[in-house]
């Protein structure tokens, strides 16, 4: 089955059943390995701030199979899997980059994006496709923008991304042909920025890379990964919270229009309300225990591997108002979907921006916009880690 297509009626991911916040209980992977699930808010924390829990040792020679098939995940080289010192240097190439500071500065230009795609969605004929036109565009023009890709095959780069973050889609095989394709996409960007570089930010890794003298391999997996991670993520959220905000909770929808401020809190709303993955490939964020820990009343032993389901955590009835959420209420304490601790998202700040401006600004332009899908025809993008509506018929 292609990652694009489904035989199957799936529930929106707003309404998908998650694991019950609790004490950490194993489950099997589907590679046979067990991990230990972690659902409470406060636990989810512990772990990802707790060096104890690393990712590095899930590299090692007697770590157990996480996926069946490798994919971006995977790359030993990739900062998601460096830790210490290593992760902290190679990290620091990109984080001057993602300030809140340097966010504040792309605010226009990103405002600029939206209201450009949104013009020409509006000429459109009805029901029009509001993920081609719209969820889908945006965060490719913002990373095109962004990393200097403007003139690049982003069919050519959409195919290669949904190889790098398949969840079982795709075979070893063509997993593995994407991937070297892809490495030598993002390594002659980086020759080539070397040569001739620009204000863009694959120019500023480049240099600071070399500056800290971050070896060829790390630098090329570092701007592989912001590639697919620029697009991706967004893109899957900003489609399924638009399945939310069309169906469920149309009611909001005229607050999203109220202002800059009232579409960012209800984006930290939603994003801890709706997942973007139901967790079948991975069933949360993986870490491994270099010594005994003690979590929630459990003692994870050295090397079990443990898997911190973020998705739960943001539904913790000890922390949050259980129920749907009230979109407008600003949250009572940080969501922890972006992660926590020395690997949150670097890009978390940018995705915020995007989806909260994208909200605000289709709200206001299309007051009247309503869904030509229902719960039950939604296609649904599959394959991936994570899952999104590969279509949303719209009409105002």
């Amino acid at each position: 089955m292609s990652a694009d297509s489904t035989s199957r009626t799936l529930p929106p991911m707003h309404r998908v059943t998650l694991p019950q916040p609790g004490p950490p209980h194993q489950v099997t992977l589907a590679t046979g390995t067990p991990v230990w699930l972690v659902t409470r808010y406060a636990e989810v924390r512990q772990v990802l701030m707790d060096p104890r829990f690393d990712r590095r040792s899930l590299r090692a020679e007697d770590a157990p199979p996480l996926l069946v098939v490798p994919n971006l995940l995977d790359a030993p080289d990739g900062l998601l899997n460096q830790d210490g010192p290593d992760h902290q240097r190679l990290r620091g190439t990109v984080q001057r980059a993602f300030t809140p500071r340097a966010i504040a500065r792309w605010r226009p230009w990103v405002a600029s994006v939206v209201e450009s795609l949104l013009d020409d969605f509006a000429r459109s004929p009805q029901p029009a496709d509001i993920v081609e036109g719209f969820t889908r565009a945006l965060p490719v023009s913002v990373v095109s923008r962004l990393m200097g890709l403007a003139d690049a095959d982003w069919e050519r780069i959409r195919h290669w991304a949904d190889h790098a973050l398949s969840g079982g889609a795709h075979t070893a095989e063509d997993v593995g042909l994407a991937m070297r394709e892809f490495g030598a996409f993002a390594a002659g960007l980086v020759v080539e920025r070397r040569k001739d570089p620009g204000d863009d930010l694959v120019s500023g890794l480049v240099e600071a890379g070399d500056e800290l003298g971050i070896d060829e391999r790390r630098l090329v997996t570092l701007v592989l990964g912001l590639v697919v991670a620029g697009h991706e993520t967004t893109m899957t959220a900003l489609g399924n919270m638009l399945v939310f905000l069309l169906t469920d909770g149309r009611a909001a929808w005229p607050g999203l229009a109220e202002s800059e401020e009232a579409a960012a809190t209800a984006v930290e709303q939603l994003l801890r309300s709706v997942p973007l993955s139901e967790g079948r490939v991975l069933p949360g964020l993986i870490r491994r225990a270099v010594e005994d820990v003690e979590i929630g009343g459990v003692t994870i032993p050295a090397g079990g591997v443990v898997a911190v389901q973020t998705n739960s955590a943001g539904r913790d009835p000890d922390v949050f108002p259980p129920g749907p959420p009230d979109l407008f209420a600003p949250l009572t304490s940080p969501g922890v979907v972006f992660g926590a601790g020395p690997h949150h998202c670097l890009g978390a700040w940018l995705a915020r921006l995007e989806l909260g401006l994208a909200l605000h600004r289709l709200a206001t332009r299309f007051p009247g916009l309503r869904a030509a899908f229902t719960p039950g025809t939604i296609e649904w993008r599959e394959g991936q880690m994570t899952r999104s509506p590969s279509r949303l018929p719209v009409s105002w």
